[in-house]
């Protein structure tokens, strides 16, 4: 297929440029396949079939056959496979990146095979034949070309590309896949897209309490509903053409749906299933859950829908998945704080014995398991589990767990209810050298801990410290006021403070180019948050990182009737 014009061919041999750079590999694909109907192959394969095949050689280097893709860079240096993938440089989305010098401009489907201007990587505005050759930045694209330039480096004008471009050795059926479905990426509308609106979705679960759900929905759809996405340009994706002179830009409109998920988790997919077929949404924005986030997770996964900011203190611990973004780990990088920070004591023995007493509930096996695999991990035996069932924990209980466990670090992954109020070990002297709690387990039963036992107590506590939060707090507490929301979990609110801070941007960038991997990407870029009222005294991304706030406190409580939170520790990186 080809979509360059007879008279756009009449100026494409312009001078050679210097610092021609790669225009070919691309990303993850829009909804539309465009070029082919429903019926046609690709190659011997149906449509979809070519996109998940050339997805699986533009993402991890792999052939249709199973076998690695082999190229070339630099003109002699050989590779293969997974070593240079094309996502490591032009992104899932196919939009580009830049690092240093180096400068991998954005090439979607849709501008691939338009001609781009000489600055500022664009589609051209004009007709082909009142261009001049020095208005070029690049030719558009042909099947042909952008085969040739696969295989010899070498652009539609004939120049040839910067060394650091691989060539690459395919046939001609993987190249007829290759092709097709860089034809197709990021290109097209994607579900719950138009020329003129944006829809969204949140997630609420049965479970939880009318004043954690209105804290959480009450400042996300006043969010919304006062946001438009703006269109900054008069191309359209859609239809790969220019809106007519005196056509409006226009605005796109954002909109906000809520899937209420009722009932035991196993059946939440077929329940966002049919949300999602009377009405597909680009993304799922925040959200809550007192239980596992996982169904929601799985599901997003399955759909490519990206998933940003949920509130569960229960997060899917992946490093390879990709759609959803979390504030943290959760209770997760609690336990593997309190590994790292008992390494780190030079003054406990490098035999120190462990014990976790925990119940063999969700909060329990995440705390306890995160533990684990962190302490290991780190060259130390393991530690002693006392998993708990449901039984009363009594006085008699504590008194063994004492004598057996003297002179030892005990993690006590319990929460309020079933907490000891240490009384009883202080008074029979058998005080571990060591506890260690969660305080997001605790809430405010921390601060009820007897003044005797505080010396030996440790807490991990992954937040911005009470006294340091305060002025913020105070902040959201007036701009609440303000938007007449009520304040009725101002920790949840305080989160939805650190959503509001990340899409701004993400949705400010995507201007026209409003696709789902390039969403995420711009979410990664987005700048350290330091300095924005958020509940975390550090969040940021990078490529591939899906967990906001990558730390955790280990701290204890002052002395007198009014303790504060005192830092035995810098912020301790998982």
């Amino acid at each position: 297929m080809t979509r360059t014009s007879p008279a756009f061919l009449k100026i494409i041999g312009c001078p050679l440029m210097t610092g021609v750079l790669a225009f070919v590999l691309l990303a993850h694909a829009g909804t539309a396949v465009a070029g082919t109907s429903a019926s046609a192959s690709v190659a011997g394969v149906p449509p979809e079939e070519a996109m998940r095949l050339g997805e699986k050689m533009y993402r991890d280097g792999i052939l249709p056959s199973g076998k690695p893709l082999q190229a070339i860079v630099k003109g002699d240096v050989p590779v293969a496979g997974s070593q240079l993938t094309c996502s490591n440089c032009h992104q899932r989305s196919g939009f580009g990146s830049s690092e240093g010098t180096i400068r991998t401009p954005p090439i979607d489907g849709t501008r691939l095979y338009l001609p781009l201007s000489k600055f500022k990587g664009i589609p051209l505005t004009k007709q082909a034949t009142e261009l001049q050759a020095n208005d070029l930045f690049r030719p558009a694209y042909t099947d042909e070309t952008l085969a040739r330039a696969m295989r010899t480096g070498v652009d539609p004008a004939g120049r040839q590309m910067n060394t650091a471009m691989p060539v690459y050795d395919l046939n001609d059926r993987d190249m007829a896949i290759m092709v097709f479905y860089l034809r197709n990426l990021s290109s097209g509308l994607e579900p719950g897209v138009t020329d003129t609106s944006l829809r969204f979705a949140t997630i609420i679960t049965d479970e939880v309490s009318q004043e954690d759900r209105q804290s959480m929905l009450g400042p996300l759809q006043r969010y919304i509903g006062n946001r438009r996405l703006s269109r900054t340009s008069e191309f359209s994706v859609r239809t790969g053409a220019y809106l007519q002179e005196g056509t409006s830009r226009g605005m796109r409109a954002l909109s906000l749906v809520v899937w209420e998920l009722k009932g035991p988790s196993g059946t939440w997919q077929g329940q966002m299933e049919e949300y999602y077929k009377k009405a597909p949404v680009f993304a799922i924005l925040s959200g809550i859950t007192y239980g596992d986030w996982a169904p929601v997770h799985r599901f997003c996964e399955d759909h490519k829908v990206p998933s940003v900011f949920p509130i569960t203190d229960y997060p899917v611990i992946s490093e390879k998945d990709w759609y959803t973004f979390y504030l943290s780990k959760g209770l997760y990088q609690e336990g593997e704080t309190s590994a790292k920070y008992l390494n780190s004591r030079d003054d406990l023995s490098k035999d120190i014995r462990v014990v976790q007493v925990f119940r063999k509930n969700r909060a329990g096996t995440a705390l306890s398991k995160a533990f684990q695999g962190a302490w290991t991990g780190l060259g130390r035996r393991p530690a002693d589990d006392v998993a708990l069932g449901e039984e009363t924990l009594t006085a008699d209980f504590w008194k063994k767990l004492a004598d057996k466990y003297r002179h030892t670090v005990v993690l006590l992954w319990l929460d309020a209810n079933d907490f000891p109020d240490l009384e009883n070990l202080v008074k029979t002297k058998a005080m571990p050298e060591m506890i260690f709690a969660s305080s997001s387990l605790l809430g405010q039963r921390l601060y009820l801990l007897p003044e005797k036992a505080r010396k030996s107590v440790y807490l991990t506590y992954p937040y911005t410290l009470p006294q340091d939060a305060r002025k913020y707090r105070e902040s959201i507490e007036t701009s609440l006021r303000n938007l007449n929301l009520p304040i009725t979990n101002l920790d949840i609110e305080f989160k939805m403070r650190s959503l509001f801070s990340t899409l701004t941007g993400a949705l400010a960038a995507m201007r026209n180019y409003v696709y789902r991997d390039y969403f995420l990407e711009l979410i990664e870029k987005t700048p350290d948050l330091t300095v924005v009222q958020v509940p975390y005294p550090r969040m940021s991304f990078g490529t591939g990182q899906r967990y906001a706030s990558k730390g955790c406190y280990v701290v204890q409580l002052s002395e007198g009737p009014k303790p504060e939170l005192v830092k035995r520790s810098e912020w301790i990186i998982y």
